[in-house]
């Protein structure tokens, strides 16, 4: 299935935004997209809607996103990803929270590399998850952007890096 994408620009720089055209596949930051994107170069309504939706959280205005999503990973990764989706806007959780909401207390360094490896950020809340010390830690789009999206989201930093 051929891909689509469109590019959003924010507060954050230029987001790519990709879909497989009924799904949300990725939102990739500045730093992390590819020079030579596969697919197309082409907007479908998923990419619309996630757009609209993705202007309105950077407004303030949206606190949830409704949007369909097909992250592909393994089923471990799968069960982090909608584990941070229950993570409430401005509020934080530890790997260790994570690991233990799965039922796993010894999975934190998995927690952490699914964590790392969520290919839809912002909607998939992972800048949500911090160090259990308090700190920001890894973040695909860099530990600035993570500060930045936590602080749109009013969540209180315990400490600084």
């Amino acid at each position: 299935m051929t891909s689509h994408y469109q590019y959003l620009e924010t507060s954050l720089g230029r987001l790519r935004l990709v879909s497989d055209g009924n799904h949300l596949t990725a939102i990739e930051f500045p730093n992390r997209q590819n020079s030579h994107p596969t697919g197309i170069e082409q907007s479908d309504p998923v990419l619309d809607l996630a757009a609209a939706q993705l202007r309105e959280y950077f407004t303030g205005v949206r606190r949830q996103f409704d949007l369909p999503l097909a992250a592909g990973g393994t089923a471990f990764q799968q069960r982090v990803w909608r584990a941070l989706g229950n993570i409430p806007y401005g509020e934080l959780r530890s790997y260790s929270d994570i690991a233990r909401a799965l039922e796993n207390d010894k999975a934190v360094r998995a927690v952490g590399a699914a964590n790392g490896r969520n290919p839809i950020p912002i909607v998939v809340p992972c800048h949500r998850v911090i160090g259990s010390d308090g700190s920001l830690t890894g973040f695909a789009g860099g530990l600035e952007v993570k500060r930045a999206l936590l602080t749109l989201e009013g969540a209180t930093i315990p400490r600084q890096t």
